[in-house]
């Protein structure tokens, strides 16, 4: 009798403990199973064994340029605030990095020198060429973005919380680099907290080209717009690393002559969906 209530009690322990500590197949098995998990809103381009990220990016309806007119940071050229719809398109999650302009070009013409850090002094001309080339390498339909698209998406697209800078209201120097933390030179992309998209680095670092002439705004409501038929300057958008805090909010506008380049201009990719 003793030994058959030892006996019991004893399965009753063994049982107990296997239902609190699975045996090591179990957890190899149960392993094994896990899904990997992709994320669907990333499209991971490779090239000469390097790789970068476009983020898409839903096209919806915003409002652009300055809606504020009492406010005392705007410039004449962000009035007057207008209506515009894009459609989706993806974005560079970073600015172009120099050992991607290096795969594509061969040459390296950024002032500071690193594989992460943005590439700097290209002009907007410069640029086309390298996309022309970057898109026989790759099969793709690469081009800079409008600045439609550029703003759209540093408001954080249908994310938008409507913040100031590309992320935040007030604590700029957690989200980008500009005059009074970078020290006056860029830093690697991708340090700095994101937007609502999942963008870094797009209030400072450097200034970023975009696709369109410069050209004063209307009132209209515009779907698509790409800007002027004609102009003698492009379009440039969210400040750099000597920027003041004015000039790295997302309605701020910059244009300059598209054949001149500096070590405080660079650029963000959009990919055709």
């Amino acid at each position: 009798m003793k030994h058959t209530l030892l006996f019991t009690l004893f399965v009753l322990a063994a049982f107990v403990a296997k239902a609190q500590y699975p045996i090591e197949a179990d957890t190899v098995a149960t392993d094994s199973t896990k899904a990997k998990v992709v994320d669907t809103n990333i499209i991971t381009i490779t090239i000469k064994d390097l790789t970068f990220d476009m983020v898409k990016v839903k096209g919806g309806t915003f409002t652009m340029g300055c809606s504020n007119p009492k406010d005392k940071d705007c410039y004449d050229n962000e009035f007057p605030a207008h209506q515009v719809t894009v459609s989706d398109f993806a974005i560079g999650k970073f600015e172009v990095t120099q050992d991607i302009w290096m795969a594509v070009m061969e040459k390296n013409p950024s002032k500071w020198k690193h594989d992460s850090l943005p590439v700097e002094r290209v002009s907007w001309d410069d640029i086309q060429i390298f996309i022309d080339k970057l898109n026989r390498l790759t099969g793709r339909t690469f081009r800079l973005p409008t600045e439609a698209e550029w703003e759209y998406a540093a408001r954080g697209g249908e994310k938008s919380k409507n913040y100031k800078y590309a992320g935040c209201n007030q604590d700029l120097g957690s989200y980008g680099w500009y005059g009074p933390n970078a020290n006056s030179h860029t830093h690697k992309v991708g340090l700095k907290k994101p937007n609502e998209l999942g963008l870094y680095d797009m209030s400072g670092n450097v200034w970023e080209w975009c696709s369109d002439y410069q050209g004063p705004y209307t009132k209209n409501a515009q779907e698509n717009p790409k800007g002027p038929r004609h102009g003698e300057e492009r379009i440039l958008k969210g400040g750099c690393y000597t920027s003041p805090t004015r000039g790295c909010r997302i309605t701020d506008r910059c244009n300059y002559n598209p054949q001149l380049k500096y070590s405080y201009y660079g650029f963000r990719l959009v990919l055709e969906m």
